[in-house]
């Protein structure tokens, strides 16, 4: 939002979080998106559309909790199509959220934006999301999904992932030979700004870096970033206690190469893992 803002952007945020949780020239609508009551006249003005909208998914998977984290994607989702298809002017674009969840885990396998989807749960919700959010494309409307890789940040998993180094009792998780496809947060607002102003992204487009790396080699250079020791691997048995079913993910293997962004010209400022861990650490 800061990012749409500093580029000269009128933005309007529909979200739960409290006013205050958002920056102070952006507009504010509370809005529930997984109920059907639309979203207000607020989307009447809108030139482009971001939706962002998901259940977390780190957390154990119930079935409860695997219910909200469909419904929250593609209930959701749905719900908003069915808003802007009410609209007599629709935004020129909706950029969508998904994720490399939709394929699956697939080992050493060279993945792009024309991949087959995979298998599994994640992958599933993740492709009847991407079919909700294409609902929008009949309205004429031109639609992109952000199959988003680990975003590192000064938040999301980098956060979590701090402490155990921190004390020293870092690790790899498992073999360690499972692929991390990951982006700076830089690169990932850089890449949803390109696709609101590139008439020419549509479809899926993969925001992870272009160089992704083995979960061993993000354990060395994230403990190398942070002069700590990593010798403490994780096994998969202690995973499935800590993360149930959830621990799929946190053992999926997807190498993913964002070949559309760089077909169109995309440069990333953070090629390089380690050039990403030493601007955020």
């Amino acid at each position: 939002m800061q990012a749409l803002l500093d580029a000269g952007h009128n933005v309007h945020a529909l979200a739960r979080a409290r006013p205050h949780d958002f920056p102070i020239q952006a507009r504010f609508s509370p809005w529930l998106a997984s109920k059907s009551e639309p979203p207000g006249e607020s989307l009447t003005q809108a030139d482009a559309v971001i939706h962002l909208a998901g259940e977390p998914v780190a957390q154990r998977w119930t079935p409860e909790g695997k219910q909200r984290i469909r419904a929250s994607r593609v209930d959701g989702t749905r719900h908003l199509v069915n808003a802007l298809s009410t609209e007599s002017r629709r935004p020129q674009v909706l950029i969508n959220a998904s994720a490399v969840g939709i394929y699956g885990s697939r080992g050493d396998e060279v993945l792009t934006e024309s991949s087959p989807p995979g298998d599994g749960f994640l992958a599933q919700v993740t492709l009847d999301w991407e079919e909700s959010a294409l609902l929008a494309e009949p309205l004429g409307i031109r639609v992109v999904l952000l199959r988003t890789g680990m975003v590192l940040g000064h938040g999301g998993a980098l956060a979590r992932m701090l402490p155990p180094f921190r004390m020293g009792v870092g690790g790899r998780l498992a073999s360690g030979q499972q692929w991390i496809s990951w982006i700076h947060i830089d690169d990932a607002v850089r890449l949803i700004l390109f696709a609101v102003t590139r008439p020419e992204v549509r479809g899926p487009i993969n925001v992870t870096a272009p160089n992704p790396v083995t979960n061993k080699e993000f354990t060395r250079q994230l403990a190398a970033a942070m002069h700590r020791p990593a010798i403490f691997p994780v096994p998969k048995m202690a995973l499935r206690i800590l993360f149930g079913e959830m621990a799929d993910v946190v053992l999926a293997s997807q190498r993913v190469m964002p070949r559309v962004a760089q077909g169109l010209g995309f440069q990333f400022q953070h090629a390089q893992l380690d050039s990403a861990l030493r601007d955020l650490l």
